[in-house]
């Protein structure tokens, strides 16, 4: 596979240090701002949690490989997190602070599973306030988001945690599968493992098979998929109509992270994880790659197939490359290793930005730069991770993972 060769590895960790050091911008009074695409912050959005709780997990990450100065990002990360994006009224994080818009108070398990990754992160990479971070994050989960009987976390709520939302999401949950798995590496604690395999096996083992892979992201309050939601609104970026191609990559990744996870910790086979990882991969080169006639993955298809819309997401194409790394680490299949490669070409001739630093977020079916679903270059938590996924192992996390092999 090329991704052995010593050649690659260098080209890796320059195209990840190449990341990082456009990052550096990103820093601004009370968190990481969103970034545009020369690389400037773009005051008028604010600070979002979500970016600040991914940008920290990015910087511990690279704190963990070597790079000089990364700890102070980290630092600086930390004390936004715990200083005036953090609620001290009413628990949490608040969603947003500052902007043309104005802030956004309400709390949403999307970002604050983010906090959990952050946290995780940094306690990994040895910053002190990192572990009163973890817990005091987990704990906020834990009393609002945490739905025990559903073992799936609830969506958002306002300020005071007094109303809950309408919804309920794969995508958040997706996410606090990711969580989960890094919080368990640094704290021990199996518990929230047990967690991460619950709501993977209830999304994907169950929601996804029963629906032939093509996972339903949106649901009601007591998990009915809810299968025409947002379809006036498809391009959303967050909730769009239809099936999101990307996060079928995704969870064909985590879901191997999750049986690797429960094999390290020496709990029962997660027996289904392999079959799903293959098929939620296959569903998804099936049917997002070239599905408009060119080369790239579509955003988004609709339940039959057809794609909704075209445009290219530079993260689903980081989550390919993942996939096909978790898929030949775990079975050594040569087609994984030419769709590796064929993912990185496919990044380096149409979405890498040498001129002017990162990735273009987005482009259309010729790949020019587009900006239907996102603009700018808000952070690097995708990509950078796209040059970590193949060395490291499945399980730990990426920082434990890191931290373990720096020992």
């Amino acid at each position: 596979m090329v991704a052995e060769q010593a050649a690659h590895r260098r080209w890796l960790d320059e195209e990840g240090a190449r990341l990082l050091d456009f990052a550096q911008a990103s820093a601004v009074d009370g968190g990481f701002g969103w970034l545009d695409d020369h690389g400037a912050v773009d005051s008028a959005r604010g600070v979002e949690l979500w970016i600040t709780a991914r940008m920290t997990h990015c910087f511990a990450l690279a704190h963990l490989r070597g790079r000089a100065a990364a700890f102070d990002m980290v630092s600086h990360g930390i004390e936004a997190l715990i200083g005036p994006l953090r609620d001290h009224a009413h628990g949490g994080w608040f969603s947003r602070i500052g902007g043309a818009a104005g802030g956004d108070d309400t709390k949403a398990l999307y970002a604050h599973g983010f906090v959990i990754l952050a946290a995780s992160s940094a306690t990994a990479a040895g910053h002190p306030d990192g572990q009163g971070l973890l817990d005091h994050a987990l704990d906020v989960v834990d009393e609002h988001f945490w739905d025990d009987a559903a073992s799936l976390g609830r969506e958002s709520f306002d300020a005071a945690w007094k109303h809950g939302e309408n919804y309920r999401g794969a995508n958040a949950n997706m996410h606090a599968v990711e969580a989960y798995l890094a919080a368990a590496d640094v704290t021990g604690r199996r518990d929230l493992l047990q967690r991460a395999i619950g709501i993977a096996e209830r999304v994907i083992d169950g929601f996804a098979r029963e629906h032939a892979w093509m996972l339903p992201e949106h649901y009601t309050p007591e998990w009915e998929p809810v299968l025409d939601y947002n379809r006036t609104e498809p391009a959303h970026p967050f909730r769009p109509y239809g099936v999101t191609i990307g996060h079928l990559l995704e969870w064909s990744r985590l879901v191997l992270n999750v049986e690797a996870a429960a094999r390290r910790a020496g709990l029962p086979d997660v027996e289904w994880a392999l079959p799903a990882a293959k098929a939620l991969y296959r569903t998804a080169v099936k049917t997002g790659w070239a599905a408009d006639a060119s080369p790239g993955f579509v955003y988004t298809v609709d339940f039959d197939g057809k794609p909704v819309v075209t445009e290219r997401m530079h993260w689903v194409v980081a989550e390919a490359i993942g996939a096909t790394v978790a898929l030949w680490q775990r079975t050594g299949e040569y087609q994984y290793s030419n769709d590796y490669v064929a993912w990185w070409n496919y990044a380096k001739q149409v979405l890498i930005d040498l001129n002017r630093g990162s990735w273009w977020h987005e482009v259309d079916a010729h790949g020019t730069p587009a900006r239907t679903v996102w603009h700018g270059k808000p952070d690097i938590y995708h990509a950078y991770q796209a040059t970590l996924f193949v060395q490291l192992p499945l399980s730990p996390s990426l920082a434990t993972a890191l931290r373990e092999a720096s020992a």
